[in-house]
């Protein structure tokens, strides 16, 4: 074996060697994002306007007019859920890109708990 195909064979094996390890590395160095609960993201996202006890009573719910879930539960699970994705007007984001389908559902169902409290 000549000296340039000896190189060669050294620098596979130190690759072969090294990728596991900065596979390992770089996954350690990525934060985990624990999955949140609803009550979590409501509380991070709605809470604001919609109030901890889904009153709406804020002053973010006061000035989008909020609804109190306690008296207004005429809004179906469906139409709700629309809103959460799609947004409302200027008054509500779209949280499509933040939450998936799933999380939207609990934080609906989440949010229609308060309103039976």
């Amino acid at each position: 074996m000549n000296s340039s195909s000896k190189g060669l064979m050294e620098r596979n094996c130190l690759r072969a060697l090294l990728a596991p390890a900065l596979v390992v590395f770089f996954l350690a160095s990525v934060p985990y994002a624990a999955p949140q609960s609803a009550a979590d993201n409501y509380n991070h996202k709605c809470a604001v306007c919609h109030g901890k006890d889904g009153s709406g009573n804020t002053a973010q719910g006061k000035k989008a007019h909020i609804k109190d879930v306690h008296a207004n539960m005429k809004d179906s699970e469906d139409d709700m859920i629309k809103v959460v994705t799609d947004g409302k007007g200027d008054d509500m984001d779209s949280y499509k890109g933040q939450f998936t389908a799933a999380q939207i559902k609990d934080l609906v169902d989440y949010y229609r708990s308060l309103g039976q409290k």
